[in-house]
């Protein structure tokens, strides 16, 4: 469980600074933003080694906290439906990132929501709701913040098309595949 606690606070402490230091990471950047972004993924890789290592060690003993009536997983699968669209859309500048402001931070909220509502061991609960009080907090910090541009395509309706499609086949390839692959629990059983 530390290394999951420790692989939290580098990622989402990495990813906090615009929260709550945004003047000290724009010194960062300003010295040398290749630098700047160069420890920010050292960082965010580290952390992310840790959230699986300590995630997978986590799981051999788990700790129940709540269990959820089994319909809860249609219900989550369902809400799991757009996560992939609005984590790609501000790539794909569009109609859908315009209304949603923030589509990756509403995604993670989704995923990491749809994820309590059926997994109720300690180490989900520590994972996913890291994740969903960081977003939320997030979401709401981005009200007084500048938002820096990503790098993307130019504005376009097709471009809600594409990561509609994109976005939908990613669903259906993580559900089928990918998801029993990488996390090591099948979806469809």
């Amino acid at each position: 469980m530390t290394n999951l606690i420790l692989g939290l606070c580098l990622f989402l402490g990495i990813h906090s600074i615009s929260i709550v230091a945004e003047p000290l990471r724009d010194r960062f950047a300003a010295k040398s933003e290749l630098a700047w972004k160069a420890l920010y993924a050292l960082i965010s890789l580290a952390g992310i080694f840790l959230i699986i290592n300590g995630y997978s060690q986590a799981r051999l003993t788990p700790t129940l906290m709540y269990a959820t009536p089994y319909w809860l997983r249609h219900f989550s699968a369902l809400l799991m439906l757009p996560v992939f669209i609005l984590f790609l859309a501000p790539y794909f500048r569009g109609t859908i990132s315009n209304i949603t402001k923030n589509p990756q931070l509403l995604a993670v909220i989704l995923w990491a929501l749809s994820h309590l509502l059926v997994n109720g061991n300690l180490a989900d609960i520590l994972l996913f709701g890291s994740f969903l009080v960081w977003a939320v907090g997030d979401l709401i910090s981005m009200e007084r913040r500048v938002s820096r541009p990503l790098p993307g395509l130019k504005k376009s309706s097709v471009n809600d098309l594409i990561i509609v499609i994109a976005g939908l086949g990613l669903y259906g390839l993580f559900t089928v595949y990918l998801h029993g692959l990488l996390i090591g629990i099948p979806l469809l059983n």
